[in-house]
């Protein structure tokens, strides 16, 4: 027969306190407005699947005579920590190798849909005109991310709490370090011809960082790993979804897959070199010696602005407000401003748009950029981000093939220097052109006849 132990009166109140203290212990760790704080994984499924059917068990035709056999099957992970900032106000922190994005409170959405009895969440990313709307239950966050200025361009998202492995927690030995520089080819779609890259990685056990250069800009921070002979790198921040997916041949060669969203998949190969080069930036782009250097567009309040109101020398961009590329620019040249005397140097900025320059959304989409990253320079609206558009506008070029490019012009209007694309931050070039950048400034700004 089983005995109940007896406690004394101080005994019986000690056991209460502790309980009382234990639950509110677990009462206080998990009181959290919307979402728990602390780490997630989040997952986008790029690859779309149907179900086929396949009653024979025979070879599906898109999965046939691949380069590269896929293992994530489109599955781009990231990864990001919802950080409270008091009791009911939080932000988030997405993580791509070295670079943290954080998504301010303001642009974090959450609520009740009372039609199916569930929470809900939206996460704006303004600068690029895209978003995540999901339903959040306990630790799991499920819905999409919808890139606006795409027709019907929806990709599922799911994300964990409690989990910040990127790709997978194994730690599979490598069959090799990956760290150094790589020429790359990637194999191009239908619509275009291979075209090199040169690539640049960091590894560290298992880890893998670094990025791909191409003649019109970076691929910013990837992150991902080295797992025996497979490597796989991502970057998410709301305007990239970049999944990379590699072979390590037995030769020390690499070959793989390359996902940009669910509109963009290529092979790519790379071979060790050291020495690999693309062509220089300040050689892609051209300006016929016919046509001189003019333009007149109009700002989002409608007033035209034109090439000759601007005296002294110039700093002329072409961006865009969807392109990452252009954002790390536009910071670059904030600081440089900030930190540097540049004396009546002037910088314009001209704004190619996914939906063209007349549309009442692309002056929306300049004005938050404009605010949001606290540009205090003239932001044009020129054309569409069509390349044929933006030669059309800017017929001087003998073509535009990238966005960003800089045209450097002296006090006299002439071009002195177009430099194409853009190596930011991610990258080895990055101190090189900050340091050309500031010997053109210099030539720029100096007294005439100097």
């Amino acid at each position: 027969m089983f005995a109940f132990p007896r406690f004394t009166a101080p005994a019986l109140g000690a056991l209460i306190l502790i309980g009382l203290t234990v639950a509110s212990c677990v009462f206080v760790q998990d009181r959290y407005a919307v979402l728990p704080p602390g780490p997630y994984r989040g997952v986008l499924e790029l690859e779309y699947n149907p179900i086929v059917p396949n009653p024979k068990g025979e070879p599906i035709p898109e999965k046939v005579n691949l380069e590269f056999d896929e293992v994530t099957e489109g599955q781009l992970p990231f990864t990001f920590d919802v950080v409270y900032e008091d009791d009911t106000t939080f932000h988030l922190v997405i993580h791509n190798g070295e670079e943290e994005i954080l998504v301010p409170a303001k642009d974090i959405q959450s609520g009740r849909d009372q039609s199916v009895g569930r929470d809900t969440l939206r996460i704006d990313f303004p600068v690029y005109d895209t978003h995540i709307s999901a339903y959040h239950e306990e630790n799991v966050i499920e819905g999409v991310w919808v890139v606006h200025y795409r027709d019907n361009y929806r990709i599922p998202f799911k994300a964990y709490f409690g989990k910040n492995h990127r790709f997978t927690p194994l730690k599979k030995e490598p069959v090799a370090d990956l760290s150094g520089q790589w020429a790359v080819t990637f194999a191009g779609d239908a619509s275009e011809d291979p075209y090199p890259g040169v690539a640049e990685f960091r590894q560290e056990g298992n880890h893998l960082t670094g990025t791909f250069l191409t003649e019109t800009g970076d691929y910013r921070y990837l992150e991902g790993t080295v797992q025996a002979n497979k490597a796989y790198l991502s970057v998410f921040d709301g305007s990239h979804a970049f999944l990379f997916e590699a072979l390590i041949r037995e030769d020390g060669s690499l070959t793989g897959t390359f996902r940009s969203g669910r509109h963009y998949i290529t092979d790519w190969t790379a071979v060790r070199d050291d020495q690999a080069e693309l062509t220089s930036p300040d050689e892609l782009t051209r300006l016929r010696e016919d046509v001189p250097l003019s333009f007149a567009f109009p700002d989002v309040n409608g007033d035209t602005l034109r090439l000759e109101d601007l005296e002294g020398p110039k700093i002329v961009q072409l961006f865009g407000t969807w392109c990452p590329n252009c954002r790390d620019e536009t910071n670059f040249l904030k600081e440089y401003l900030a930190e540097n005397e540049t004396g009546d140097l002037k910088v314009v900025a001209l704004a190619f748009e996914r939906y063209g320059a007349d549309d009442p959304r692309s002056r929306a989409a300049v004005e938050r950029y404009r605010d949001n990253m606290e540009v205090e320079w003239p932001v044009l609206l020129a054309a569409s981000n069509d390349k044929r558009e933006a030669s059309r506008a800017l017929p001087m070029l003998n073509k535009v093939i990238s966005y960003p490019t800089l045209l450097f012009v002296d006090r006299n209007n002439r071009v002195v220097r177009i430099h194409t694309g853009f190596n930011g931050p991610a990258t080895s070039k990055y101190a090189a052109f900050k340091e050309s950048f500031d010997e053109t400034i210099e030539e720029l700004i100096a007294p005439e006849g100097k």
